[in-house]
């Protein structure tokens, strides 16, 4: 057993729910620590807890009822944080993604080779080189947030957002990479296409990915986008993926 690794804070999120924060950063051991507490909450099935969701450094405990007697509850958790073995094994998959960054789908490239005086050749080179850690899903079904992307590469989002990204669009927003799950409005800078499903609901885990896996983009010609794009609509595209070793 371990005693507390970070200082925590408990707060009423609220009538039914108290948010637990750790220190403001994105950073993997946090989300380790973070991804630990929330298995050891869900193992203790509590029976006045409905639902545990976290994001990159905070925990959120919903309660069935009005959560009347915070204190007691918040020494709870607590109790559990500080009992609960330090280790965090889950078994943590780098999945290796497919992105065609053609300029017919990068259309943000010219503009962010410019800004950052890079060729596109080396922004597409450090983008599909990086390993990004998945902290978590959320935004829209399916939608990864990463992090570890180059800090060369870090691009403010667009004071005027689009109306409409196109589904599968790899983007750049801010310290940020991801990828649009489906269509919707967006404000990130567009570098590329990903042809693959991220979020589909008929499947026994709707999402491929989980908190604590890991992303590496693949660069496609667009002939391969195009193959993998039928494969993927046929349900039969069989993304490339390894265990996790660090």
């Amino acid at each position: 057993m371990t005693s507390m690794t970070y200082h925590l804070t408990y707060k009423r999120f609220g009538e039914g729910a108290i948010l637990i924060e750790w220190p403001a950063m994105i950073d993997e051991h946090i989300l380790k620590d973070v991804l630990r507490f929330k298995a050891a909450i869900i193992k203790k099935d509590i029976k006045v807890i409905v639902d545990v969701k976290h994001a990159y450094n905070s925990l959120l405990i919903v309660y069935h009822t009005v959560c009347r007697n915070f204190e007691n509850e918040v020494n709870t958790l607590e109790s559990i944080y500080k009992t609960t073995d330090s280790k965090y094994d889950s078994l943590s998959i780098l999945w290796k993604i497919p992105v065609c960054y053609d300029e017919a789908f990068g259309i943000d490239l010219e503009a962010m080779s410019k800004e950052k005086n890079l060729s596109k050749e080396a922004i597409i080179k450090r983008h599909s080189q990086a390993v990004y850690t998945v902290y978590f899903i959320g935004f829209l079904p399916g939608f990864l947030y990463l992090g570890g992307l180059d800090d060369t590469l870090h691009m403010p989002r667009k004071s005027t957002p689009r109306l409409k990204i196109a589904q599968g669009a790899v983007a750049i927003g801010g310290h940020q990479t991801g990828v649009y799950p489906i269509e919707s409005p967006g404000g990130w800078n567009i570098i590329g296409n990903s042809p693959i499903d991220y979020f589909n609901p008929k499947n026994k885990v709707p999402c491929f990915a989980k908190a604590g896996d890991h992303i590496r983009f693949k660069p496609i010609s667009m002939k391969e986008y195009n193959d993998i794009k039928v494969l993927s609509a046929a349900g039969v595209y069989q993304i490339e993926s390894e265990v996790w070793h660090g």
